[in-house]
């Protein structure tokens, strides 16, 4: 046995309070190497005896012991977790673990030892939880397991009012690719006027693209954070498409950019007057005065800067997040929409390049009003250190959905590679960071989902049903649910198809199937046991279950091109390419039975 690959730290997604006395337990070992591993664990006052020194080594600790489970595989590791009880709130453990080869160690806070029953709970062996603390608990939003997200690029959605329509809009054309600077009149009475067909869809949440006064049709460029855009409309019109969304149930995702400012804005303008005696100049990040930098032929791009921006662009100067005056700021921005409008959710962008300690200070505000707010973070690699409960509730899951892709769609993953990388990254967060997680497939910073499939719909149908399988919430880019393509940026960023006579309404049935299905059994998908059955390279077949208390769903996905039988023993619920029995190239078939 490898004992050199033995794992665990305390305080972490190694071991954290899951509900209220369920402490959620793991342990890391080789992949295949250990056979059976248990855990010891009890009260570290509870003695068989009336002496309570066994802190110093008595042997007379009162303790039970569990046996662990394998809940995860990755390419060089076997993952194992236990449930403890834990009714005092304080709780003491180490493992034993049994290799394949017969040997026993007992693995504790001080290293491996040879296994023997007198030492456990002995000579300070055992990791600690001294107290569980409730308000240390990460705690999701509950709401947000039941929930199907919907993102709107206001420009591109809808145009509902002409009026504020900005100069030399261009004709409502999805089926032509925009320029990165083309205007299309998409505003939010378009929302408001739509939201019954966002219902009829079936989902419950919109994230809306930036949607505060900004120089670019994109919004990113902030130019006021306390104004709606003139050419989107005015708060009172925002108020009521709060208002109606949340009549239907559905629930509003606000944008925030609170990296960079845009250049437009009146703090960065005056530093361009004022250089170093603005009085914003410690807003910023700046090198040396003047403030300057060497155009080139991309708008967005430039060289010899001499303050730092998001990327090398110019006109987005980076916020200076330590400066109290801009943390201040900021936190009213967050604050005041929350009171003001009741918002749901704040999405926030290029979350990863602003400070730990503003975001401690932002998720205190959001959730002293709030309690169950959601906290999103643009975070495109690992996100251990924004969500350990003191920052974000989740982040967009692209480590995890670009994983599906490129094992679904792309093929450069072979099926078990694919659920390693899944695995991984489903090990690296605790068990209610994953069940809140928003899976996108796509997004205005993407090509879209239909174009990244070549045009297959079977593709698009079959990675579909995977990632409403996983335990994150889905996220629908608005218009893939009617057929729309596009490339990347600004390709991706197309108006919204309202032509009946053109949209796909056979994919659109789909997606209201799919929605359905997941919104029914939204427990069981987001909290529900996770079983891969099957992972077979060579017949490029995947089954995967998730079960919860006496009931279960399990799917089957045909990643081949050759036909395979499959035998279904409960309730069909969906599935695509099905036949006597034989699923074929690009099918999937998902179904439920009791257990």
């Amino acid at each position: 046995m490898e004992t050199a690959a033995i794992y665990h730290r305390p305080e972490s997604e190694f071991a954290f309070l899951y509900q209220p006395n369920d402490f959620r337990v793991r342990l890391r070992t080789k992949r295949t190497d250990v056979a059976e591993v248990n855990c010891f664990y009890g009260d570290p006052y509870v003695s068989t005896t009336d002496d309570l020194t066994n802190n110093s080594g008595s042997s007379h600790w009162d303790y039970q012991t569990i046996a662990m489970h394998k809940i995860a595989t990755t390419e060089d590791f076997d993952y194992w977790e236990a449930a403890l009880q834990v009714p005092y709130k304080r709780v003491q453990y180490d493992f034993e673990v049994v290799g394949q080869d017969g040997q026993k160690v007992l693995y504790g806070d001080r290293g491996v030892f040879p296994f023997t029953t007198e030492l456990i709970g002995t000579n300070g062996n055992p990791f600690r939880m001294p107290y569980l603390h409730e308000i240390d608990r990460f705690k999701e939003p509950d709401w947000v397991r039941h929930t199907i997200w919907y993102q709107i690029f206001p420009e591109r959605f809808a145009n509902g009012d002409k009026d504020n329509d900005p100069v030399g809009v261009k004709p409502w054309r999805s089926d032509l690719s925009p320029n990165r600077t083309d205007y299309y009149g998409g505003d939010l009475q378009g929302v408001l006027d739509h939201l019954d067909y966002l219902q009829e869809l079936g989902i419950n949440g919109i994230y809306f693209c930036p949607i505060f006064k900004a120089y670019s049709n994109h919004k990113y460029d902030t130019i006021d954070y306390l104004e709606i855009d003139p050419d989107f409309g005015d708060k009172d019109l925002f108020r009521r498409v709060v208002e109606a969304a949340h009549q239907r149930g559905i629930k509003v995702m606000l944008d925030a950019v609170f990296n960079h400012i845009g250049d437009q804005s009146i703090q960065w303008q005056d530093v361009l007057a004022n250089e170093e005696n603005s009085r914003f100049a410690s807003w910023f990040h700046i090198n040396k005065f003047p403030v300057a930098y060497e155009e080139t032929d991309n708008f967005e791009n430039a060289k010899k800067l001499t303050f730092d921006t998001f990327a090398f662009t110019p006109h987005m100067p980076k916020l200076n997040t330590a400066n109290p005056e801009v943390k201040q700021y900021l936190l009213d921005v967050a604050a005041y929409w929350i009171k003001e409008f009741d918002i749901d959710a704040w999405r926030l962008d290029v979350a990863n390049e602003v400070d730990h300690v503003f975001w401690r200070r932002f998720a205190e505000t959001c959730h002293q009003l709030k309690s169950d707010f959601y906290i999103l973070g643009e975070v495109w690699h690992n996100s251990q250190p924004w969500l350990a409960g003191d920052q974000f509730s989740a982040v967009m899951n692209y480590a995890y959905t670009e994983t599906m892709i490129n094992g679904i769609v792309k093929h450069s993953l072979t099926p078990s590679r694919m659920v390693d990388g899944l695995n991984y990254q489903r090990t690296l967060y605790q068990r209610q960071v994953n069940e809140v997680m928003l899976n996108t497939l796509d997004s205005h910073d993407t090509a879209r989902l239909l174009t990244v499939c070549d045009h297959d719909k079977d593709l698009m149908r079959q990675i579909l049903a995977f990632t409403f399988l996983q335990e994150g919430e889905p996220c629908i880019y608005y218009g893939d649910e009617i057929g729309m393509d596009g490339g990347n940026d600004p390709d991706c960023r197309k108006p919204m198809n309202w032509d009946e006579t053109t949209q796909d309404q056979q994919l659109f049935k789909f997606y209201q199937q799919l929605i359905q299905l997941r919104l029914q059994n939204a427990d069981l998908l987001t909290q529900g046991e996770f079983i891969w059955d099957q992972v077979d390279d060579d017949q490029q077949l995947v089954q995967l279950t998730r079960r919860q208390d006496d009931q279960q769903i399990t799917a089957i996905f045909n990643l081949g091109t050759q036909p395979q039988p499959v035998n279904v023993s409960g309730e069909l619920l969906l599935s695509q390419n099905l036949i006597d029995q034989q699923l074929l190239e690009k099918g999937f078939i998902i179904y439920s039975q009791s257990i």
